[in-house]
Parts: structure tokens; sequence; C-alpha cells
């Protein structure tokens, strides 16, 4: 399972900080335990109260610990019906207990819990969320994440359990698995689930739902159990909801195989949260009543149930499900859209990547689940155009007969990037060996430029002479290249496997002008000018510098809050008289203000795009030099805290224009394709 930390790129910009997908940080061990859990808890979301008890089974066991966390009060514990210990000396450490190695064929334990649960704090933000793995409960909701160890379990192993949950009336949970037991009456609700395969973790929900229900059948015709655990708000959506779930199990099992699991869980939360674990998906109320979540982040949910929850990432190596995942859903549905909107999000994906910083890119080897924008940006667009790019080398007939050979061979398996490439070599027939370790062992991305262009008038028409260089060491790529005459445009492939390479082309019409990947099909460093400033440029760049114009404290106030929310780190703001540097630069201030700044400044005034429509109007330029400016111009101060909450959404826009909270206006500059001209 991919147990609750981050997931996603997901599709739109709005939703890559709404919905992710949780990922285990902890590697797994080479050497498993076999492990099973079964486990009764009893909540009280009222009083916020926990009370569990554990019995954990170790089939041939080695050298374990076991861990239960800070917050909880140990009441019994017992190994093999002898005395286990609290497992810590002070209240405030977590309870571990250290477990050598055994001779015997199994060991067992025994533990009882309580605690007092952190109350549901539905103010909290998606980011906050997800950087604040703490079990909560309230009326509207209970979510006891896996990582906020909630329950005895034995560390960084997988484990095949069952959960037995006691509500009171008026409330109903789940953890991932199949419902085998079930009742519901002026007592209160109970609930058992068991989870047969290897799991990485348990995350329980629990709130006031409305349960809907639907049967499916897979592509072998077995059963397939839909619900949907919903808010009263939101009962309304469930059909649409569940025949969208179906929709996606016939997609992906036609293009993968058989969905692994008896039943599938939509499961509303009270926050903005978005998380997947086997057999279901937990998304916030607000995220589940927004009308292209059904088709777009729900399938992506769905999906790792293939990639993630039922093929497992060897993150000791690099977490790829995430890539592929992003692929095959978030990338896909652009494809199915139209081929404009595919190149637009390879566009987005590029954008990305030039706006991070030396220091901030890393090896895909090296990611294993989504802690920042720029682990984001590597983990799932860099990875997501990695497999774009091997389809293009492989063709789509023989990239599909692999992606089945994966799943075919190594369901509820560890898996590496390793055991990805073999499989794809063993479905085509060929190496590719230097395919995947340039790709997933280095770090940036190749750029690559034209350098000359010549054509010479031959006997039978015309020798075209280009010469590409990239930076050493040289990638080995097949570069597009588009070679337009009067008869139209032709794309040619060029192996490059040299800093500096010449190639003739014999063609029988006049070339005109040499384009270098005009459609985007190479993950690549876009060269100067290629790539139209974002926002996501003085986001995620840590020397951001920030002026804040006006003096007024409410306005400065909510001023500061706006661009903490932006950049998620410490800020270094700047006065307004003091000259710019060479870093990247973010302005607010009053629209007078702004344009008193731009021209002392003599910066170019504000573009006819935003004006000083709307209320708030935002937008990016590139400086003389090449540090970007950012700009935020708000009519007053309540116009300015209208963009709070929205305004970190829209990383990937050039500029906006804003009614209150909602963007009435937005796009992003013209991108100039690396061009040159045929003399």
């Amino acid at each position: 399972m991919i147990a609750a930390t981050f997931i996603r790129n997901c599709f739109f910009v709005f939703l890559a900080c709404f919905v992710a997908t949780p990922a285990v940080s902890a590697p797994v061990p080479f050497k498993m335990n076999d492990v099973e859990y079964d486990i009764t808890v009893k909540i009280d979301p009222v009083n916020r109260t926990l009370e569990g008890k554990s019995l954990i089974t170790v089939h041939r066991p080695r050298e374990l610990q076991l861990l239960l966390g800070a917050g909880y009060e140990v009441t019994q514990a017992e190994f093999n019906d002898g005395p286990l210990g609290s497992g810590r000396e002070q209240s405030n450490l977590p309870h571990i207990w250290n477990i050598p190695f055994h001779f015997r064929q199994q060991i067992q334990f025994l533990i009882q819990w309580k605690g007092v649960l952190a109350p549901l704090d539905t103010a909290l933000d998606h980011r906050q969320t997800l950087a604040r793995p703490v079990a909560v409960s309230g009326v509207e909701g209970t979510f006891l994440p896996d990582s906020s160890d909630w329950y005895p379990r034995i560390a960084g192993q997988f484990a095949r359990y069952k959960v037995s949950i006691e509500l009171p009336p008026g409330q109903k949970g789940l953890v991932a698995g199949r419902l085998i037991e079930e009742s519901d009456s002026e007592q209160g609700y109970r609930a058992t689930f068991e989870f047969s395969q290897p799991a990485e973790g348990i995350d329980l929900m629990a709130g006031p739902y409305v349960v809907d229900t639907q049967m499916h059948h897979n592509i072998k015709q077995k059963p397939v159990q839909l619900r949907t655990y919903f808010h009263p708000q939101i009962s309304k959506l469930s059909k649409d909801y569940l025949d969208a779930v179906k929709g996606y199990l016939d997609r992906y099992e036609s293009e993968i195989g058989e969905y692994p699991y008896s039943e599938f869980s939509v499961v509303s939360s009270p926050t903005p949260t978005g998380f997947g674990m086997p057999t279901l998906t937990y998304l916030g109320i607000n995220v589940l009543q927004l009308p292209f979540i059904r088709s777009t982040s729900l399938g992506h949910e769905v999906l790792h149930n293939w990639w993630g929850n039922g093929v497992y990432p060897d993150y000791r190596s690099g977490n790829w499900s995430e890539g592929l995942t992003t692929f095959m859903a978030d990338y896909a549905y652009k494809e199915q859209e139209s081929e404009t909107a595919a190149r637009e999000m390879r566009l987005d994906w590029l954008r990305d990547f030039a706006a991070l910083q030396p220091g901030q890119d890393a090896p895909l080897t090296a990611f294993t689940s989504r802690t920042h924008g720029a682990s984001k940006i590597v983990g799932y667009n860099k990875a997501a155009m990695f497999f774009f790019m091997l389809r293009d080398h492989l063709g789509e007939a023989v990239f599909q007969r692999a992606l089945q050979g994966v799943w075919a061979t190594r369901r509820f398996k560890v898996t590496s990037w390793q055991d990805v490439q073999k499989i794809f070599e063993l479905v085509s027939g060929q190496s590719l060996e230097s395919f995947f370790t340039q790709w997933l062992n280095r770090s940036s991305a190749p750029a690559i430029e034209i350098a000359e262009v010549k054509n010479a008038a031959a006997d039978s028409g015309y020798n075209l002479s280009i010469t590409l260089q990239q930076a050493e060491p040289a990638y080995q790529l097949h570069v597009p290249v588009a070679v337009e005459t009067q008869q139209g445009s032709t794309i040619h492939r060029l192996d490059l496997q040299q800093a500096q390479q010449t190639f003739t082309l014999k063609l029988t019409d006049k070339p005109l002008a040499v384009s270098l990947d005009p459609d985007l099909r190479l993950f690549r460093q876009l060269a100067s000018g290629e790539a139209p400033p974002i926002l996501r440029e003085v986001m995620v760049n840590a020397a951001t510098q920030t002026v804040l114009l006006s003096a007024q404290a409410d306005f400065r106030k909510i001023a500061e809050t706006l661009a903490a929310k932006l950049q998620d780190r410490k800020l270094e703001i700047i006065a307004p008289d003091d000259p710019l540097s060479a870093a990247p630069t973010l302005v607010i201030g009053l629209q007078a203000e702004i344009d008193a700044w731009l021209a002392a400044k003599q910066l170019p005034v504000r573009p006819d795009e935003t004006g000083k429509k709307g209320s708030a109007q935002v937008w990016i330029v590139t400086r003389t030099g090449g540090a970007s400016l950012a700009i935020i111009s708000a009519q007053d101060a309540a116009s300015l805290e209208a963009l709070i909450r929205p305004l970190p959404h829209y990383g990937r826009q050039s500029y906006l224009v804003f009614d209150g909270r909602q963007a009435i206006e937005r796009g992003v500059w013209p991108m100039q394709v690396q061009k040159v001209m045929v003399k």
C-alpha cells in the first residue's frame, strides 16, 4: 500500500496542491518478517479517546523492533505469555521494544493501549495537513494515519492484518481491505476489515458517513464491491463517483491486468486532504465537490491500486510508482483530450523543471515521496516524462506489453527501478541500460542547442547540415528536429551521442527553418527564451527576496502571510528602496504603490493582460539579466487577503486577474521554440 505521505502532480495546478498520494518514507528491509496484526480499536470522537488491543504474530522471526506512538498509555504488554514492559522510561517518549533474534517458528505479542487523540482542525489547509502526521478525531471525522504510530507495529515491515472498529451511533469507519463483518445499531457501529496481502501500514478513517454501495464485476467476472463513505452534505454525489470508479477499473484492467482487490471505496474527509490507500481514496469534502475531480484525480487514485498499492516500489532505489501513475492517468487524460493538451502538460513539466535552482534537483533514484514542490517536479513530472520517452523509444505496443509484464510478475512484491528495467528489456528484446542509467542516475537534464545550420544545393535537391551541441558528459539522445520547407514541416530524429555532432539531411525541397524538439518530446533544459516565466520561479527558489511596499500595518501583515504561503520558507524581506539583486524578487503592494515602484525602478509597466482589472492582479516577468520579478497588486487589504488560499495553487501561470478569491483571467506568456532560419 502507499500509506500516508504525499502524492501528486495530479493534473491541474489547482489540484497539484490539493491531492497527493501518500508514500512510506522508511526503506523496506532486505530481510522480511512474516507479520500478522489482529487489532480491535474503540474510538469515541466526542471525547477523542481511543482504546485498542492488538495480537501481533510474527512467523519465522528475526531481530525486530516494535513501536507505538508517544501519546498513548500501554495498559498491558505481553510477549509469548510473559511481561513485555511499557517500552519507555518517560511518558513523553514513544514506546520502543527491541526484540532479539529468535529461533522459534512463531512469536506473539499482546498489547493493549489507550490515549486521547488530537482535536480535528478543519481550518488547516492541505499543505499543513500533510506536514502534520497526527492522529486526530472529532464528530466530523477521525483520521489515524499510519505514520502517526497509532497502533503497535513492527518497524519497517509489511504485514497482513484484521482490524475491528467500534464507534458510537451515527459514526462509521473503515481501513483498507475487505469488509468481512458489519453491524449498525442503537448501541453503535462495528465493522471488521481484513487485508490478506502484505501491506505497508494501516490508516483508519471514520465520520458521520452515509454509505452507498454498488456491485461491479471485474475483467474475470469476479465481484468488486464499490462504496462511497460520504458526509451527508455531499451524499448526492455518490452515484456519479461510483460510476466513474467503474469506468476507471475497466480502463486499467484492459491496459494492465485484473484489479487486485475485492472492493474500492471513495471516502470524504472534513479537511482538504487527498490520500490513496489500497482499496480506497480519502479526499476532502471540498475537493470531492470540484467538478473536474471525477475525470482527473479520481482515476489517478484508482490506478495506484496497480502501481504503488499493487506493485510496491523499492524506496531504497527510488519510487517509480508516482511517475508511472502520473503518466498513465493525469497525462493520459490530456492525450485523450487532444494533442495540444498533451503538449501543454509536457510544457508544464519542462517549465516547472526550468524553475528549479541548483541543488534543488536530484536523480530519480533519490526520490521516495513528495516533501516539497521541487521533489514533486522530479518524482512526478520528470518520472512521468521518463515513461513518455520510453514509450517513444519502444513503441506503443511493446511498451504496453512490458507494463502488463510488470503487473503479471511483480504483484505484491517490492520492485525496484532495476526490476522494471529487466522486464522492459525482456519484453522488448533490447538492452535499455544506457537509457535507464542516464535518466535515473543523473540529476539535471540535457541542455541541447542548435549550434549551426548550413544548406548547400545538391544535384537532386539540398544537403542540410545541422550541428547540435550539449554539455558534457553527453546524453545519448534521439533528438527530434523539425525542418520546414514550402511543402510543410517534417520531423527528423537525430542520434546525438556526443557533446557536439553534425548531421546531414538530404532534402528534395529547399529548407526554410530548423526547430529543435518543437513538440517537447525530450526531457531537457529549456534554452533561454524558450521557457516563459511562471510564478513557480519565485515560489521554489530559496534565494527569492520579498519587497512589501505598503506601510499600512494590516496590509503588511496580510502581505507577509501571503508571501510565506507562496514560498513556504522564512522570508528574506528587503526595503522598497534597496537595489534589486540577481535573485528572484516578489513585490506586493497596493495598485498605486506598485505602479510608482515600477516607474521608480525603470521597470516595465503592468501588462495589458492584467491592467487594473478585478480586485487584484498578479504577473511575472524576466528582468534584464534573467532574474524573475513577480508582482502582486491589490485594490485594498481585503482584496489581498482573498488571495491567500487560491494563489499558491497557480504556480504554473504567468499572469492572473482575481475578483475576490476567484481567478477570472489567467494565462502563460508564449513559449519561443528554439528555431534557426536557413540562409
